[in-house]
């Protein structure tokens, strides 16, 4: 079968209550819209780390949703392109193994699609919890649109 040409990929533990909130997103999406996407294949990349690249390889354009986290509101939400993600502190910074570092391993294999980050910020990613916090699912919607927007633009 032949890889559709945009991934939307949710990343992060949904064990870990908002640090799943990119894959409960995809979930949303999944349920609530895929019928826009024909285009776009939408994959929860939970925590595979380094095992993404397959999944993120022979893409023309990616849109990763994930936790961001940065001094801000929780429930704030960030579109901007993964070149401005860094390993730690200064711009946005994702995950610990780091989005970042899979980026930059994609590109080591030759491959240079556009990347795109839609990150919101967690509320509570330290609670053994399933599920999303009261601030983060208000902006679920909002996020779906700038999902849908930056796959389909």
């Amino acid at each position: 079968m032949k890889k559709k040409k945009v991934l939307i990929l949710g990343v992060g533990s949904i064990l870990h209550k908002d640090d799943g909130l990119g894959v409960f997103i995809v979930n949303e999406i999944e349920s609530s819209a895929k019928d826009k996407l024909k285009d776009a294949e939408l994959a929860d990349g939970g925590t595979l780390g380094y095992d993404l690249l397959s999944i993120m390889s022979g893409r023309e354009k990616i849109v990763i949703i994930d936790a961001l986290k940065i001094d801000d509101a929780p429930g704030s939400i960030y579109r901007f392109p993964a070149k401005h993600l860094t390993e730690k502190g200064n711009k946005f910074s994702m995950h610990d193994v780091g989005v970042k570092k899979i980026i930059d391993m994609l590109a080591l294999t030759g491959e240079e699609p556009e990347i795109e980050i839609i990150g919101i910020v967690p509320e509570d990613i330290q609670s053994f919890e399933i599920g999303i916090s009261d601030s983060v699912k208000r902006s679920v919607p909002k996020a779906v649109e700038y999902v849908l927007d930056a796959a389909l633009n």
